[in-house]
């Protein structure tokens, strides 16, 4: 087996690092947070990855896995794979300067003929750029693009829907499939800006395939469809497939908003005017308005002085991301028209400050409050919006859930709530594409 360098020890980085010790090789995880590293160390996983905790104690029991701060550490290894984050800057485009210091850092201390891995989310023409930073032509580097989602990451790790693999060396492609043997997977290998543009490629499909499916969910509503039944006909067309056709309140998460908005650039810089992403983008933006107007339809009235209940703080069910999460950006529109907004999430404990994160600091730390328990956020509600799918509040019984609320009015983004169960119990419910 390999020895492998995995820099960077984020959601990306760590899975990977577990990932490929599991498979057997000889991984060290580098990451310049001391803490974090003695965390890791102790088998402390501070990332809420269904298998994950375990897939690291199992690598650091066997001898397989390690973490350290050292940049020298790349000195002893075959592979390194770069898996730092490129948030967006303002323009949109991917921000790289952790990812070509972390090249610089690196450039002494490898030995000839090591592979350096991409993992990261960048624009063509990355791995050029890293190779120019590197500075070393005696170091191959290549494009090995991760398409992980959260709640299924480590599946995704080593159970991947295909591999894709951009080099200009051939031999260092083979190398690098070769990491992952045991992995029964489609096999893509083509040039590093072909695998850095399918990354993009790929999460703005899926974005856009969403913001379709909640456009189609505003039309059931006014017209008396069921977005249910029309995702069922959707789904069954092979063309299409019922992956991603989930309406919501929009996406979010750490990778769709920056990879949209990156991938547009790209095509700015490129000269081509992709009208299509734009409305995409646009789409999601409006569909966070839309929940709040459905409050405001339940209320009757203003949002000005309503304690309003908001179940779900993350962006998707499975992880502890909060990361444009659509919540918190509807909860900072209510708070914004005046509202007292009651909230709870399983993964967010009521001390956590999230002011900064919905943007509300300067309305006052009381305009949100975080309850341990989502009856308890309920109390008093004027009306109830559910923003996350958790399980959790699959099973609240209706009937307790209407006697502590002063109104029983229920926005259901996720459409996750029994709507028979409510009406028995005297809700007014306003679900998502449907009437």
């Amino acid at each position: 087996m390999s020895s492998i360098a995995v820099v960077g020890t984020g959601y990306v980085g760590l899975t990977t690092a577990a990932s490929m010790a599991s498979l057997g090789h000889s991984v060290v995880g580098i990451d310049i947070d001391a803490d974090k590293v003695a965390k890791l160390t102790a088998a402390e996983v501070p990332i809420l990855e269904p298998g994950l905790t375990e897939l690291v104690r199992d690598g650091l029991r066997q001898g397989h896995l390690r973490f350290s701060t050292d940049h020298a550490e790349a000195a002893h290894v075959e592979f390194v794979f770069l898996c730092l984050p490129t948030p967006p800057a303002e323009d949109g485009r991917a921000d790289l300067t952790y990812l070509l210091d972390a090249a610089r850092t690196l450039s002494p201390h490898l030995k000839a003929d090591t592979v350096v891995i991409n993992k990261s989310t960048v624009p063509v023409g990355s791995c050029a750029r890293v190779q120019r930073e590197l500075g070393r032509q005696d170091v191959f580097v290549v494009s090995n693009p991760e398409f992980l989602r959260e709640g299924h990451a480590v599946q995704d790790c080593l159970q991947p829907d295909r591999l894709v693999i951009g080099s200009d060396d051939e031999a260092a492609a083979i190398r690098v499939f070769s990491l992952y043997r045991g992995v029964v997977t489609p096999l893509v290998v083509t040039d590093p800006a072909t695998a850095e543009l399918t990354k993009y490629a790929a999460n703005a499909f899926l974005a856009t395939k969403l913001s379709f499916v909640n456009s189609i969910a505003a039309i059931c509503e006014e017209v008396g469809a069921d977005i249910g039944d029309v995702v069922l006909g959707l789904g069954h067309d092979k063309r299409i497939g019922a992956e991603f056709l989930r309406p919501g309140p929009g996406w979010g998460g750490s990778c769709f908003p920056k990879d949209t908005r990156a991938l547009d650039a790209i095509a700015r810089d490129a000269g081509y005017d992709f009208t299509l992403l734009r409305e995409t983008i646009a789409v999601n933006d409006e569909q966070k308005h839309r929940v709040v107007d459905k409050v405001r339809r339940l209320l009757d009235g203003p949002l000005e002085g309503a304690r309003i209940a908001v179940w779900g703080l993350t962006f998707k069910a499975g992880t502890d991301d909060l990361r444009e999460s659509p919540s918190l950006a509807v909860i900072a529109e209510l708070v914004a028209a005046g509202a007292d907004v009651h909230a709870h999430d399983p993964t967010v404990d009521p001390g956590t400050d999230l002011s900064r994160a919905t943007g509300i600091a300067a309305v006052g730390p009381d305009a949100l409050t975080i309850h341990k328990d989502a009856l308890d956020a309920a109390d008093g509600a004027q009306a109830l919006v559910v923003m996350t799918e958790w399980d959790d509040y699959r099973w609240i019984d209706p009937a307790e859930l209407v006697e502590r609320m002063a109104a029983p009015g229920v926005v259901d983004t996720r459409n996750l709530l029994n709507r028979s169960s409510l009406a028995r119990a005297g809700c007014r419910l306003l679900s998502t594409g449907r009437a």
